[in-house]
């Protein structure tokens, strides 16, 4: 390999990786980056709400707890994130935030929804080089509006032969998926930044994963994990050396 792989107990670096046919793709902070995004956002949030709260509030928890518990309710993506910032400020503030304040947390959610996409490094040919010899799809969960966006401007469309937009990347959505591409499960390998999304329910049908890190995760997204058998990469470059024909 070109550069570092760490596997998982059991695992041999693209040893069982030949019976694989349909690779899976994560879309966000795997193809391009997001989290920094939110990241920004969640400072920006405690910078405007910090002169209206009593002391002791600890305005980013405040706004994580608001975020989970809405989940059920508007699930994935910037809208639903935009919302839970109006409504912590609203909430931590005791209905003090001014005007001013939850514009602008309007604002910073419209300017997320229009951001260009950014690819990460190698993205293009690394898509290229698998999709020579793998058929490819790419699953995200989100807003549909916003993905389908993001997805069609990253000019990315054209390597996959099937997208999924979903509203929750769990066993019985990827075993929905992987039946609908025509393959087994142990054809399929999911490729994401995600253990808990991308990984673990993917494991759990009998199929493989390929984890590359982000620097970023949100907090929603962290999970222990252990004995799992999948492969860690540094760097997406390094996907292709996985998949090579022997």
């Amino acid at each position: 390999m070109t550069t570092d792989a760490r596997t998982r107990p059991g695992d041999r670096p693209g040893g069982h990786f030949h019976d694989v046919e349909v690779i899976g793709f994560d879309a966000d902070d795997t193809l391009w980056r997001s989290e920094d995004a939110f990241h920004a956002a969640e400072r920006r949030f405690v910078e405007l709400l910090d002169p209206h709260t009593p002391d002791g509030i600890d305005l980013g928890a405040a706004l994580t707890a608001t975020e989970r518990a809405n989940l059920s309710i508007s699930g994935y993506g910037v809208k639903a994130f935009t919302l839970s910032m109006v409504e912590a400020a609203v909430t931590v503030s005791d209905g003090a935030v001014p005007a001013s304040v939850i514009g602008e947390l309007v604002e910073i959610g419209h300017a997320m929804l229009t951001e260009p996409v950014h690819l990460l490094p190698h993205v293009p040919e690394v898509l290229a080089r698998v999709g020579a010899t793998h058929r490819l799809v790419l699953i995200t969960k989100g807003d549909l509006v916003h993905q389908t966006r993001k997805i069609t401007t990253s000019g990315l469309e054209h390597h996959f032969e099937h997208v999924e937009v979903v509203l929750e990347k769990d066993a019985a959505t990827y075993d929905r998926i992987v039946r609908h591409v025509g393959v087994t499960a142990g054809r399929f390998c999911m490729v994401g930044n995600s253990v808990r999304s991308d990984i673990l329910p993917v494991l759990a049908l009998g199929g493989h994963g390929v984890h590359v890190p982000y620097h970023l995760t949100w907090e929603h997204e962290r999970v222990e994990h252990h004995d799992e058998d999948f492969v860690e990469l540094t760097s997406l470059a390094d996907l292709p050396t996985l998949f090579a024909p022997r």
